[in-house]
């Protein structure tokens, strides 16, 4: 239950956002973009130095080629969606949620500069088209907007993904997009039907953090994203929470690359499963990671769970080593995967990008200091024409909105078909 004070700071932020920036305009209509009455809609890059709440019952619309700017070092601002959430980006004009120019080095990455995106139990729907999100994933305070409104872990210290969903009953939409440089995991769900494809979720975690992390009471499909640099696991997919309905997740023709190393534990690599989880993984592409496929050796997956076809590949002895199959160590792999023998095996053959071949898996445990490459955006993780990746993915298993998609404001979103090929991309 809510305090007085809780209640009262809520409302206040509620009242300052509806004031600070513009609603609905009859004029846009004229302008060829009309929206519902009362919505909240942002036309211009905004400078954030406080929480900002969308209260329960309102939208907020946000314009392609907007950037926000959270810029208060101390408040560590926070975006809680009570309400819905729109952003509409494109190719040419993304909108970015970032900090201020000074902060956006690679030695502050996991600064920790802000909240993130943390949705409310009835926030309805979500979508986010060609979004950068960066240099968030703030602890919480007393004065969080997230505590004062009994979100997330409703606990102060926790360090906030730069997206959070809980509505089970909800459903949302990622595309496009890229989670860039968040000190905790880049989105973490626990709840709802979802659509999470076409991304890049790029160095994801200081000390923990996964680049996608699902709970219980979910239905998703997850497709052709590509993860490099995730501290823990590229994915973390339990059933913990026990919602209705248990979550049941399709996982293909995903990238993951160099994950885990910074991770010195049990945990750490590619995949994490636990909790009863129901998970198909098709066609995804392993790349140098920490460990393949793992599940929790106590809490186990749910029997019905398939993990193959995927591809593993280690340019390294130790990495081929610790993708083989070893039950009492959870370390899984499937009958009809393609994986590394030996160091350097069953090469992909990624079209722009250098294999190290001193690169150390385990890095955060030997200390040893040839950790992977900072990621650099004129890599290609396209398939050369020669790949041993090109052929062997699987194509005919049913995914949750391929047919009947998710239909949010009015637009039907689909899960695109898997691919031959294994990953994220092909030629």
């Amino acid at each position: 239950m809510k305090t007085k004070f809780q209640k009262f700071n809520s409302i206040f932020a509620a009242l300052v956002l509806l004031v600070a920036f513009s609603s609905c305009d009859p004029k846009e209509e004229e302008l060829g973009k009309v929206y519902p009455e009362g919505s909240i809609v942002w036309k211009n890059d905004t400078t954030i130095t406080n929480h900002v709440i969308i209260p329960l019952g309102k939208s907020l619309f946000i314009e392609p080629g907007v950037t926000v700017t959270m810029n208060d070092t101390t408040v560590r601002p926070e975006i809680i969606v009570l309400g819905n959430m729109y952003c509409y980006g494109t190719a040419e004009n993304p909108i970015k949620f970032t900090v201020a120019e000074q902060y956006r080095t690679e030695a502050k990455r996991f600064a920790r500069y802000w909240g993130g995106i943390i949705c409310g139990y009835d926030s309805k729907e979500v979508v986010l088209d060609n979004v950068t999100i960066e240099y968030c994933g703030a602890q919480t305070t007393e004065q969080s907007a997230s505590f004062q409104n009994a979100l997330f872990k409703t606990e102060t210290g926790e360090g906030v993904p730069a997206f959070h969903f809980c509505n089970t009953a909800g459903q949302f939409v990622i595309q496009n997009c890229t989670f860039h440089n968040n000190a905790e995991d880049q989105i973490y769900i626990t709840g709802g039907k979802s659509i999470v494809m076409n991304n890049k979720f790029i160095a994801s975690g200081f000390d923990g953090g996964e680049a996608i992390n699902y709970k219980s009471g979910c239905s998703a499909d997850i497709c052709y994203n590509l993860i490099y640099d995730a501290n823990s696991n590229g994915f973390k997919l339990s059933n913990n929470g026990a919602l209705d309905p248990q979550s049941h997740l399709y996982v293909y023709n995903n990238s993951l690359v160099n994950c885990g190393w910074r991770r010195p534990k049990v945990k750490g690599g590619s995949i994490w499963l636990e909790y009863n989880i129901y998970a198909e993984l098709y066609n995804n592409m392993i790349a140098d990671c920490r460990w393949g496929v793992k599940q929790d050796a106590t809490n186990v997956m749910d029997a019905r769970s398939i993990m193959t076809p995927n591809y593993f590949f280690a340019s390294t002895a130790i990495g081929a080593t610790q993708y083989m199959a070893d039950a009492a160590k959870g370390q899984l792999v499937g009958s009809n995967d393609k994986v590394s023998a030996t160091a350097g095996d069953k090469n992909p053959l990624f079209v722009n990008f250098t294999i190290q071949s001193n690169v150390d898996i385990n890095a955060g445990t030997t200390k040893s200091g040839n950790i992977p490459q900072v990621y650099n955006s004129d890599w290609n993780f396209r398939l050369g024409a020669s790949s041993p990746a090109l052929t062997g993915g699987k194509t005919d298993f049913t995914r949750h909105f391929a047919s009947t998609g998710l239909t949010i404001n009015g637009v039907e979103y689909k899960s695109p078909a898997p691919a031959v090929y294994f990953g994220a991309f092909g030629l």
